[in-house]
């Protein structure tokens, strides 16, 4: 067992290493949202460049295999990111650089924020592949637009909105739209958990030996939909090889990577009949039910899952974790208390 582990580590650590550089990934992604923000063209359109709205929407996503360089201007006009064969360059007099650091678009600018300024330019990647976040994108108050306070059960056309592109002397935009998308009731997926739990709970009560090798298939099942929850997040986040999405596993999820591998090993390990086999279980069930489970609870309370497939099969996953891993950690619970008061002596 402890070979495997290390070989499986080791082999996580070098798909890490040998990754692509150009690899970015939004640590700040939200786990869910109730703005929908879509990319309808590039127009004029033109060959080899793509734009797509990734990690719930939070960044604009630009890939340009076109051979030209293809600027993204800022918010007063001025190049922001410029997309070149050989890689992304950004602006360090562009204000964007800086506002940009966050989704709410709030940073100090120093002296050389001048967007009146020559550019100057600085490679942040070596490949043709920019993303980024974008305030004309988002809503950034505080406060819901007026139709969405009024109506928040309905679905609202929040703008449209348009980024500014430049080829040479050219211009082109990224056309698309934000929209307000009510947010589901989060009691039947919670009941729906709960119900999981305490199904799979009662499996403890069941004094046969065989039971251990249901418990040891639902531990791997829940490690199994929380690793590919994780995925799921990755792929929503541009990352598309296999090198990339074993980098951002390792720096944006890095827990329920490893609560769900954890989850696998505590299965193996109890079928082995050892003594600990139910308390690898039990800790394996709590941790993948919080750090994969609960962790990606807003799918519940949030109608837009940073997620490529839909919402609603993201909060079944939700669901099954929770449920499955917090079941199982009961189950195995009941069985080490009926084991320790079969294993106590016998009152003289």
């Amino acid at each position: 067992m402890r070979r495997l582990i290390g070989a499986a580590a080791a082999g996580f650590l070098a798909a890490v290493v040998l990754s692509s550089p150009a690899w970015a990934h939004g640590a700040d992604a939200p786990d869910g949202t109730n703005y929908r923000t879509e990319v309808s063209a590039v127009v004029p359109a033109l060959p080899g460049v793509t734009v797509a709205a990734v990690e719930a929407g939070a960044r604009l996503e630009l890939v340009n295999t076109s051979g030209a360089a293809v600027e993204v201007l800022g918010y007063d006009g001025e190049p922001y990111l410029s997309v070149r064969p050989d890689g992304v360059y950004e602006n360090v007099h562009s204000p964007a650089v800086y506002l940009n650091v966050t989704l709410a678009g709030t940073a100090t600018l120093p002296p050389e924020a001048d967007a009146t300024l020559p550019p100057s330019w600085r490679r942040t990647s070596s490949s043709p592949v920019a993303r980024w976040h974008d305030a004309r994108t988002h809503w950034l108050s505080p406060d819901q637009p007026p139709a969405v306070a009024a109506a928040p059960d309905r679905t609202h056309r929040v703008r449209d909105w348009a980024v500014p592109l430049r080829v040479d002397t050219s211009t082109m935009e990224v056309r698309g739209t934000l929209d307000w998308r009510p947010p589901p009731s989060p009691v039947p997926w919670w009941a729906g958990a709960a119900v999981v739990a305490l199904a799979v709970t009662a499996l403890g009560l069941v004094r046969r030996r065989s039971i251990v090798v249901v418990l040891a298939a639902l531990s791997a099942g829940a490690g199994v939909v929380a690793l590919g929850y994780a995925v799921a997040r990755e792929l929503d986040a541009g990352n598309s090889s296999v090198g990339e999405i074993l980098r951002g596993l390792a720096v944006g999820q890095v827990w329920p990577v490893l609560v769900g591998l954890g989850a696998l090993a505590a299965a193996v390990f109890s079928l082995t009949r050892r003594p600990a086999g139910d308390f690898a279980l039990a800790l394996a069930g709590v941790c993948v039910a919080v750090f994969a489970g609960v962790a990606n609870a807003a799918a519940f309370t949030n109608s837009v899952v940073p997620v490529p497939w839909s919402p609603l099969w993201a909060r079944l996953s939700v669901v099954a974790v929770i449920g499955l891993g917090a079941g199982v950690a009961g189950a195995a619970a009941l069985r080490m208390r009926a084991t320790t008061r079969a294993s106590a002596p016998a009152a003289p």
